[in-house]
């Protein structure tokens, strides 16, 4: 009984759409199975449909949150500006609000000269830690991806963001300008939260 993938493949194969030296499917001769010298009409069909099929599965793959070469700002006062990702620790692909990953400073944030206190600019003390295309560990803090929490709220940041962090986990900046989300408490980065004006 002939099923219906391959009544679909014989019917494009019979309007011309698959053709043997055009069509995508098109394999030589020593491709095909042993007992096979030429193209096989009936074993084409079947290989055109099984790909066929397969496709709508293929685009509906989920996009990756945050990934390698993945740019991010910093919003400590660490002295980077932007960075870029280069590895997600812990064996994983992609990186979520909360987890470590390894950044090289792109970019480096100016302050203004150094000055006394009561004078209101920023000391670069801090700012002298990092330098651009010092690789350092970070610590993502803000996604553009959406996320679904388990009360059933929705939240999207407007951009990638990380704070950097020593080997031990110890923030390098003392001081955070922006919104963090609030999975960092769920992983333990009490640090990090009570440096931040405000979590969401």
């Amino acid at each position: 009984m002939v099923s219906l993938r391959e009544r679909v493949a014989a019917h494009l194969l019979s309007q011309s759409v698959l053709t043997a030296a055009e069509s995508p499917w098109y394999l030589p001769a020593r491709s095909l199975p042993l007992s096979c010298s030429t193209l096989a009409p009936d074993w084409l069909a079947r290989q055109a449909c099984n790909l066929l099929v397969a496709a709508p599965q293929a685009s509906a793959t989920h996009q990756p949150d945050l990934k390698c070469v993945t740019m991010l700002n910093c919003i400590d006062n660490s002295g980077a500006a932007v960075v870029e990702c280069v590895k997600v620790l812990r064996m994983k692909r992609h990186a979520k609000i909360g987890e470590r990953i390894i950044v090289v400073v792109q970019k480096q944030r100016n302050f203004g000269p150094e000055s006394g206190p009561g004078s209101g600019s920023v000391s670069t003390s801090a700012a002298n830690k990092v330098r651009r295309g010092d690789m350092r560990h970070a610590v993502v803090v803000r996604t553009k991806k959406k996320l679904q929490r388990p009360d059933g709220s929705v939240v999207k940041f407007d951009d990638n963001a990380c704070v950097l962090i020593s080997k031990t986990g110890d923030p390098i900046g003392t001081r955070l300008n922006g919104v963090v989300g609030t999975e960092l408490k769920k992983m333990k980065w009490s640090k990090i939260l009570s440096l931040a004006p405000m979590h969401l």
